[in-house]
């Protein structure tokens, strides 16, 4: 766990404070479904709570079913995927901008 929050401290702000849940297919299909309005089980959700506060949390079972597609392990998609939702956390929304924010990040913390 604490590589997992050495990356968000790299990308949040200094003291910003998150909680990293880490949960199956049937939670996250059901927080997708509450507040996206998705009917999948999402790899990962970002909540940000106030400007110095979110959650973000991690579906390891479909991190793990899909890591191979991305060319990682599944340790090296679920920090990806930290970083993704770090992102969403600090305002970047899909976008070639927030994709090269992430391969900066993942060569930075040297992720493959």
């Amino acid at each position: 766990m604490d590589d997992l929050c050495g990356i968000a401290r790299h990308v949040l702000k200094q003291n910003y404070h998150l909680s990293i849940v880490l949960i199956g297919d049937r939670r996250a299909r059901t927080l997708n479904q509450t507040y996206r309005n998705k009917h999948t089980a999402a790899n990962v959700l970002s909540f940000p709570i106030d400007t110095a506060h979110g959650e973000i949390f991690l579906n390891v079972a479909r991190i793990e079913r899909e890591a191979h597609r991305f060319n990682l392990s599944p340790h090296g998609h679920l920090r990806y995927l930290l970083i993704h939702g770090c992102l969403h956390l600090n305002g970047h929304q899909h976008g070639s901008t927030m994709e090269q924010a992430e391969q900066r990040l993942l060569r930075a913390l040297k992720i493959r």
